[in-house]
């Protein structure tokens, strides 16, 4: 599995400008794959789905953006992601 990271800030005064283009990352991967992005966990919202064949995560954390750390750690530990290779942060 793949764990796919957008950063950016929750509020919506940050909505589509510089400080979330990760948000808006995620946001077109999950409308071209068709994956919703409606679950919640460990302080993010998170989706998951395939990807030309492969298993992948979407997640937004919705803590700020100098604590998305946080909520990235926990799928990390959950998941048992210890490989950089299986992460990609936008």
């Amino acid at each position: 599995m793949y764990l796919i990271v957008g950063l950016g800030n929750p509020e919506e005064e940050y909505a589509h400008t510089r400080h979330n283009m990760g948000f808006d990352t995620i946001n077109k991967i999950a409308k071209e794959y068709h994956i919703e992005m409606k679950r919640k966990k460990f302080d993010a919202i998170y989706g998951d789905g395939m990807i030309d064949g492969k298993k992948v995560m979407l997640v937004k954390p919705q803590t700020y953006m100098n604590l998305s750390g946080k909520a990235i750690i926990q799928f990390i530990q959950f998941y048992h992601l210890h490989s950089y290779a299986n992460m990609l942060l936008y």
